[in-house]
């Protein structure tokens, strides 16, 4: 029917801070889930080529620490640059096969000097175009020692057969003003990414799709012991465990559950969405249609990018 859309909730665990490995398992997932007929396929916040779970495992507030500075060498050595042809495979794939996907990245920009660090979340649409790069606006407690801060240029939805899709990283999916400018967009399904984390995708993705009358996806990493390598400085990260659980989950318009949040494992959960669901859920709630009063309160999106100089020839 011209008014559904099959998607696909890919809960996988990188090849920790393996850039090529990870983005070689992703593409598999991408393939099993056109095979099962998604439209789009999504995957965890910084994915690739993993969170920096170390930080607060490892001292890693220490200044000026030769240990800290050789973990963020090795982390930004893995990190990913599309325009040095990292996602080229994975491009080439989304066109082939027709489908959209949503990937957590760790960005080092070039555009911004090529050093420091983004979490980025980067939307592949289904002619295998990168559509947008969402830089996290505001990196979260110790993430801020390891990434810096984004900007508006990702605020951006996108048509993806009836529904307008757009995304956030983690706990920007918390700010309200972030939300209100894909909803603004005309955006009714919505895509949360997460490093993995039940306690926080159980309540937040069904109070989204209440407040948005959208479907919310919320979509997970995971990491277990055996997915971190044997280096010295990893052990701190093997010995804590699971440090990401999971969690993915998918609610309607309605705000009940379509997919309750998932276990500790890997798995590419599949649902098919009726856009109908979300005209029928509007019907007494449009957040930024019939029940919004911009004559009275509005908001103001910057979407340049942040540059630091502007060159004239």
């Amino acid at each position: 029917m011209d008014s559904e859309l099959t998607i696909g909730l890919a809960q996988i665990a990188p090849v920790w801070l393996d850039r090529q490995r990870t983005l070689a398992k992703v593409n598999a997932f991408v393939e099993e889930a056109a095979a099962k007929q998604c439209g789009l396929v999504a995957f965890g916040e910084a994915l690739v080529p993993g969170y920096p779970f170390w930080v607060e495992l490892t001292d890693g507030a220490r200044f000026d620490s030769a240990r800290q500075k050789a973990i963020y060498a090795e982390y930004a050595s893995q990190a990913v640059q599309p325009e040095a042809g990292h996602l080229d495979t994975l491009c080439a794939t989304a066109a082939r096969r027709q489908i959209a996907v949503y990937l957590g990245t760790i960005e080092r920009a070039t555009d911004r000097g090529g050093h420091s660090l983004y979490c980025s979340l980067i939307y592949i649409n289904q002619q295998g175009r990168i559509a947008s790069v969402h830089r996290k606006l505001m990196p979260t407690y110790e993430e801020r020692l390891v990434w810096a801060t984004g900007d508006g240029h990702g605020l951006r939805t996108h048509t993806l057969g009836p529904f307008t899709v757009g995304g956030l990283n983690c706990w920007e999916n918390w700010m309200p003003l972030s939300r209100a400018a894909l909803y603004a967009q005309g955006e009714n399904l919505h895509v949360a990414v997460w490093p993995g984390s039940e306690r926080n995708t159980r309540e937040i993705t069904r109070f989204v799709a209440r407040e948005s009358r959208s479907y919310v996806a919320s979509v997970s990493g995971l990491l277990r012991p055996e997915d971190v390598g044997p280096e010295e400085w990893k052990q701190a990260v093997r010995d804590a465990g699971v440090s990401a659980n999971g969690g993915s989950c998918l609610a309607g318009p309605d705000g009940e559950w379509i997919l309750p949040p998932a276990p500790t494992e890997e798995a590419l959960y599949v649902a098919k969405l009726d856009h109908r669901r979300v005209l029928e859920e509007r019907q007494n709630f449009d957040v930024a249609g019939h029940y919004s009063r911009p004559d009275v309160t509005s908001l103001r999106v910057d979407r340049r990018r942040q540059s630091l100089a502007e060159f004239s020839e």
